[in-house]
This record gives C-alpha cells, structure tokens and sequence, in this order.
C-alpha cells in the first residue's frame, strides 16, 4: 500500500476541526507534532493525509486489535447491510441472541447474560448500576490511575481531573491504591455493592498484576459480600494471549465488561455480561433499562464474524507467540538502552514501555512517530509508552516494527534528549 497524498486539504480540515469540534485539542496536538489526519487505513497501517504511513501502536486501545478494515469484518457488514439496520431494541433479536450466546461462551466461571451498550463508558455504568441494584449497597470502590469511562458512574470511579471540571461529584465512589489489599480491605465494609478493576489498567501504565493480588481481591470481595467487576475493555479479546485477560490469573468476575474490540473499529458495540442471577433486576419491569443502539443489529453481525477469527484454531497460540518474540528483543532493548528504558511491562501483545522519566515517555511517542510508528503514552503515568500492535500483525512486520523501535531507541538515549525531556515536564 504505497504513501498516497490525499486530495482533501489537510490544513482546512484541521481548522474546521478546531472551529467546531476542539481548539484546545488541536493546539496540544500541534504543540507536539501531532497533528494528525486519518485517511487511507488498512491492516496494522493507516496514513495521515500528508501520504505518511503509520505503523498503528495504539489501536484506538484495543479498538483495532484486527487492524484496520479486516476484510473479513468488512464482508460482514457489507452482507449484513443488504438487509438489516440497527433493529429495534424493544424487540427480540436473532442476532443480539446470536452474539449473547457466543460471548457469554468465550467467558469462563457461570457468567451467562449479558446487557448490550453502545460504548465502553455506557456498559460500565451498567455494571455499576446492576451491582448496587443487585447487592442494595451504595459504595463503590475503584482504583487511582483506573479508567473506566467518561460517562456519569463510569467517571465517578476515575481520578478527580476528569470529573472536577464538571463539578461532578457523586457520593459513594472511593479510590484505593491498585495492588494494595491491605488498602482494599480497610475500605471494605458491609456497605459495598462492589469492587471494579481493570484486569491490567492501561492509563495507569499497563502495570500486571499478579495472582495473588487478584485472587485476593476476589477473595476479599467474597468475604464481603460484594461483587467483583472485570473491566477488560482493553485487555480482553485477545490481547493477552487469551479471550480475557483474568484467565491468566485464576479468578472469575461477577460481572465483566467488553467493548473497544468488540466490532473491530467498524461498529460501536460493548457488554455488561453478568451471572443469571442478577436477571431478577428485571423482574418487576424488563425495561427498566434500555439502550437504543446497544447491541444494534449490524455491530452484532460484525461482532459474531469477529468471534470467529479470535476462536479460529491457533489464532490465540500465534498471539502469544508474537507476544514472546516481542519480548525477547524489548527485554534486549531493555540492557542496551537502560539509561532510558528502564522496564517492560507485558502480558500477551499488552505491552507498556517504562522510561526513566516522564518526559522521556511522552518524547518517545513523538520520536517513534517519526520512525512511522504512531504510539501514545499513559496518560496517568507519563513514563509508559503504550505499546499495542494489532494482534494480526506477522512476523515480518515485527521485524520492521523492532528495527523502527531500535533506531528510535538509539534517537532517545542521546544526551541532548534529556533536556527535551527536562523541558517537557515544564509545559
């Protein structure tokens, strides 16, 4: 797929970006050369509309986990688009029947209904409502760091810079330190309907935990009486080398959440999928909750062809596989840049890259872009890089994407670098 200068001008859409969408947006982005416009996309590449072409690191969060319009994916919308549209959500659905039956599937433990939303934030303020509706308890406990959506309950389990703007602030929502039971447990009384965690927070800097802080959490909650909630909107489908992340750790959720991936870019679909024993909620009134796009008719047919390309025999093996020859040069890049690369953290093809300082962490997502890999890093830890290739990349373009990556690495570990990245932390 060669550079191709599109006939769209670049500049003018920037302006009317700003003029009706976001100034303060555009302005970040050109302060850091980030001033990107999306137009031809496919596979793990898409180009700006200046003709460069970009390596997508990011995948939108998991968003393009199968790269850009995969042809399979686009087939099915295309089908589905001869005779279907949205449906109605007050109606059965062949299709959201279909996809409920598929997905609750893919999730291990008695996790076997689910509740369709239009987006991550959207489905998480359903599990929140479900868990204090279910358990009668007001508190909610989260992690600092976490993100779980912009969206009302979603926002109120985020850190205070998303919601202080707002003036929004709702009462029963505590934040405690990720990886600290002792915390956890000081927080934990009769009065929490439950607990919700991202299975590996990706804004907190793609940090993994490990079993005996999850199976922990799972055993607290227990002890308790409150829900766990699994928030695997960007670990899950895949990413980690499994269909959910919390596979790898022994544990099984009351309620999980999926999203992001769901459709592979090409439809917004999310889920709130939860143990039938919470279907009592919807007992007295089966609509006390809807969502008129939630689980819309054509994302569903996209979402079931995608399901086929995650359980195909040895799509899950070659991630983890790719996973590993990733992780054999990072942890080389790791010794022959540990002046500035001072950690991998990783699970799967979920990877964060740890540098030494904040600046150098948002540098490296400016210098890697230069080397036609777009990248970003952790918005609540600076010194990440998130690293998160389409999980159907193969293995010669690892190659290209590990040479980029050196060259880049060889870019930042000059001393002048560091007064960049000094000089950034100022801004």
């Amino acid at each position: 797929m060669p550079p191709t200068k599109s006939p769209v001008d670049r500049d003018a859409v920037i302006e009317t970006f700003a003029a009706h969408l976001s100034r303060p947006k555009v302005e970040f982005y050109q302060r850091y050369g980030f001033d990107l416009v999306m137009g031809k996309r496919e596979g793990i590449f898409f180009e700006d509309l200046d003709g460069r072409r970009l390596i997508n690191a990011h995948c939108n969060g998991g968003v393009f986990n199968m790269g850009h319009r995969h042809p399979a994916l686009v087939s099915a919308l295309k089908q589905a688009l001869d005779s279907l549209d949205i449906g109605n959500h007050h109606l059965i659905s062949t299709y959201r029947a279909q996809l409920a039956q598929r997905l609750t599937a893919s999730i291990p433990g008695d996790i076997d209904h689910l509740v369709f939303a239009s987006s991550g934030g959207e489905a998480i303020d359903m599990a929140i409502k479900m868990a204090r509706g279910f358990t009668q308890r007001p508190r909610i406990l989260s992690a600092q760091g976490g993100y779980h959506g912009h969206t009302g309950l979603a926002m109120a389990t985020g850190d205070p810079r998303y919601r202080d703007p707002f003036g929004s602030s709702i009462p029963g929502f505590q934040q405690i330190p990720f990886l600290d039971l002792d915390a956890l447990e000081q927080a934990l009384d009769s009065s929490v309907a439950a607990v919700i965690l991202e299975t590996i927070p990706a804004t907190l800097g793609i940090v993994v935990p490990t079993a005996v802080y999850l199976q922990g959490v799972r055993r607290l909650c227990d002890q308790y009486g409150c829900l766990l909630i699994l928030d695997e909107i960007q670990s899950g489908l895949g990413r980690t080398g499994k269909m959910w992340a919390f596979e790898h750790f022994g544990v099984s959720p009351d309620i999980m959440v999926t999203g992001k991936g769901l459709s592979g870019g090409l439809y917004p679909i999310a889920a709130t999928c939860f143990r039938g024993s919470m279907e009592r909620l919807f007992e007295a009134d089966p609509f006390v909750h809807i969502s008129t796009f939630g689980g819309a008719e054509l994302g569903c047919v996209v979402s079931l062809a995608l399901l086929d390309i995650l359980e195909s025999t040895g799509f899950l093996q070659q991630v983890t596989q790719t996973g590993e020859q990733l992780n054999a040069a990072l942890s080389g890049f790791a010794s022959q840049y540990g002046e500035v690369l001072v950690g991998i953290r990783q699970l799967g093809m979920m990877i964060g890259l740890v540098f030494a300082r904040p600046g150098l962490g948002v540098l490296f997502s400016r210098i890697l872009l230069d080397h036609g890999i777009f990248a970003v890093y952790s918005n609540n830890d600076k010194c990440v890089t998130q690293f998160l290739l389409p999980l159907i990349i193969q293995p010669h373009e690892v190659q290209d994407v590990l040479e980029r990556l050196r060259l880049s690495l060889e870019v930042i570990q000059q001393p002048e670098m560091r007064e960049v990245a000094a000089l950034i932390e100022t801004l």
